[in-house]
């Protein structure tokens, strides 16, 4: 900053601080100051738009009036200029950081004059809508933002408002949904997270909302879809799949699930070069159901030396062992895990690189608890696109913390590269 403006800034903030006594008085001066500096690069617009003014952009000073960020209206032609002049100014109240302020706005004779800044219909100064869908996002309900913006703007906003904010993220995440996908995804998760919505006959029901999570070919997750149904099966789990091979996702590696019915039957169909494996996390939480508290340790010491053989013979004998030491007081594990078997043995056919990888779908559980702290504030969901919209944004938020591969990405690629020879998308176009 230049030392001159510095000093002015200080000097500024002195003379504040000396007129106000309390925080009150101190947010009355800086509405004061926000409507004074609005209404100037409001008139600094008009000036341009009437060829008044020019607006000269040196590289070491930017414009004093105008920000950055705000684009000039085009210029009037030369007879526009000589009989366009300013035709007083119209009240308009905006919501903002501060509060409402009332500010005046500019007019021209000819009507052709379009404030770039605060345009004609807008009612909110720039980052007050955003602060609402950050609300909204956070699983917050309309009357709960409400509450906050009058607590800490002191500004009445109606439910219908809030709506009209958050209205284009219905069009925004059908986009989204609908977008096109990458052809290969080396390894993806599925897996589904239960909500309440209330139908058209006003009767609430047990929903379920589907998540799909793909880990590309530089190792980053990326949400791929999300799908609600009442349903669970082999034929609700093809129409998703269907969905995404509609969008260019034709090869998958490696799909992990958490045992959802119908799941690996589905994905046969749609995938039958993909290998389907079952999550050990939930294997070992579904079996502890039938384990009392003080054999907890030991079932789960025994079923660990199952999954983490070296190699599946060896696997197959802890299995065995497993039966023979708790068939008689569980016999439901061992026989779960031996109709589950051929989906639980396939991490076996990978080396330790992917087998990390696929392990767990704990990459989607992660995701799903940020789905639940959001939507915790919500018992119920007044229709099915509320439900999805809320969990877009969520995971849109939490997906802002994806900057990272997952752990050993190069060592597992290089086993992909090695395993699916022909299928990699490099090795394809050679």
């Amino acid at each position: 900053m230049d030392v001159s403006l510095r000093s002015k800034a200080e000097q500024l903030a002195g003379e504040m601080a000396s007129q106000a006594k309390t925080a009150e008085d101190l947010n009355g001066l800086m509405r004061l100051m926000m409507k004074s500096a609005l209404e100037r690069m409001l008139n600094t617009e008009m000036d341009v738009h009437l060829g008044r003014k020019t607006l000269t952009v040196n590289a070491d000073e930017p414009p004093a009036e105008m920000p950055a960020s705000v684009e000039p209206s085009p210029p009037a032609s030369r007879g526009e200029r000589s009989s366009n002049r300013r035709n007083g100014r119209s009240r308009k109240t905006v919501r903002g950081d501060l509060g409402e302020l009332t500010i005046a706005t500019p007019r021209d004779r000819n009507g052709t004059f379009e404030p770039q800044l605060i345009g004609k219909h807008q009612r909110c100064v720039p980052g007050f809508d955003e602060k609402i869908l950050a609300l909204y996002a956070k699983g917050m309900t309309t009357r709960d933002i409400q509450e906050i913006v009058r607590e800490l703007y002191d500004v009445e906003i109606s439910a219908t408002l809030i709506s009209e904010i958050t209205a284009d993220l219905d069009a925004e995440a059908t986009v989204w949904r609908t977008r096109p996908l990458e052809a290969v995804w080396p390894i993806v998760y599925f897996d589904g997270i239960v909500v309440h919505v209330r139908g058209a006959n006003g009767r609430v029901s047990r929903h379920t909302i589907y998540v799909a999570i793909g880990v590309n070919l530089e190792g980053h997750k990326e949400l791929l879809g999300l799908w609600l149904d009442q349903t669970e099966g082999a034929k609700f789990w093809l129409a998703c799949l269907t969905d995404l091979k509609s969008r260019g996702l034709r090869d998958i590696f490696v799909a992990c699930v958490d045992g959802l019915s119908g799941f690996a039957e589905a994905i046969h169909a749609a995938y039958p070069q993909t290998s389907v494996q079952l999550c050990i996390v939930h294997l070992v939480r579904a079996a502890l159901r039938y384990v009392s508290t003080q054999d907890g340790t030991a079932v789960t010491a025994d079923l660990k030396k199952i999954y983490q053989a070296a190699t599946v013979v060896e696997a197959e004998q802890a299995l065995e062992d497993f039966a023979k030491a708790w068939d008689a007081k569980y016999p439901t594990i061992a026989k779960m895990c031996r109709a589950k078997w051929t989906d639980i043995i396939t991490l076996f056919d990978f080396p330790p690189a992917i087998r990390r990888a696929i392990y767990t779908t704990n990459a989607i559980e992660s995701v799903n608890s940020v789905i639940r702290k959001f939507t915790r504030n919500r018992k119920i969901y007044p229709n099915e696109e509320s439900a999805l919209k809320i969990v877009y944004m969520a995971i849109h938020e939490a997906s802002k913390k994806w900057t990272m591969p997952i752990h050993h990405w190069k060592q597992a690629l290089n086993h992909f590269a090695i395993l699916y020879e022909g299928r990699m998308p490099d090795q394809i176009s050679k």
